[in-house]
């Protein structure tokens, strides 16, 4: 049963990867430039610019902030889970 819940925790960092990636695109459309080479350490930065802007031009965060945020708790909820289903 532990393998299941890790194998949701791998598909929610997935997916959060696909949203810090679609963050960074539209962030790079909008002039702001992107360091592809630490971009693993500035991608809460680039999450934070994409917050201050969307909210700039619609009043609310973007669908990809939270796509993010959600992903990421899911995955460490799922992982948490896994673990103590694996000590049992």
């Amino acid at each position: 049963m532990s393998d299941v819940f890790f194998a949701l925790a791998i598909l929610s960092v997935v997916w959060g990867i696909v949203s810090s990636i679609v963050i960074a695109s539209f962030l790079s459309n909008r002039g702001i430039d992107i360091n592809l080479l630490f971009f693993r350490v500035l991608v809460l930065k680039y999450i934070y610019q994409y917050h201050k802007i969307t909210v700039g031009e619609n009043g609310k965060p973007g669908p990809w902030f939270y796509s993010y945020i959600v992903s990421m708790n899911l995955a460490l909820v799922f992982a948490i889970v896994g673990g103590v289903l694996k000590r049992i």
